[in-house]
């Protein structure tokens, strides 16, 4: 079975209790929002990943306030002719604020809508996991960088 390991950064940006998020689609094409970020690309430092996924999924310049904590899954997806991949990945999750910028949607990237959600409205919306780590972590602060409870 072929393993892969992707890293990617995220970022959690709370504003006047509203959450900056993206919209993708999961694989089978249905929509869903996640935090705006996404894989570093090769010699790319974690902290320059998520400066460049926030600007080209959002439109927003911003700058980084702490490291939230990093976030692992491994899970086993299906691909291509019946093969089966052992995927890893690893998220690094920031806390940031916006610091220049106006809200846009992305053009041929992997999401295609940038909104502020209310905080309190985020568990009714469509999501990937990731988003209920992070928020956990960005309540929370534990200082080993993993939640010590389920978000909703």
């Amino acid at each position: 079975m072929r393993q892969k390991l992707r890293v990617a950064a995220y970022a959690v940006c709370v504003r006047d209790g509203r959450l900056l998020l993206a919209r993708g689609r999961d694989d089978r094409g249905t929509p869903e929002w996640t935090l705006p970020g996404g894989g570093m690309e090769h010699g790319e430092d974690p902290y320059d990943t998520v400066l460049r996924e926030v600007a080209e999924e959002t439109g927003f310049r911003v700058e980084i306030t702490g490291l939230l904590g990093v976030d692992s899954v491994r899970r086993r997806l299906p691909r291509r002719l019946g093969r089966t991949v052992d995927h890893h990945g690893v998220r690094l999750v920031y806390e940031v604020r916006i610091t220049g910028g106006e809200l846009r949607h992305e053009t041929g990237g992997s999401t295609d809508m940038a909104a502020w959600h209310p905080l309190v409205e985020v568990p009714s919306l469509p999501r990937v996991r990731l988003m209920d780590t992070a928020l956990a972590l960005w309540r929370e602060r534990p200082p080993t960088g993993r939640p010590t409870s389920p978000s909703p």
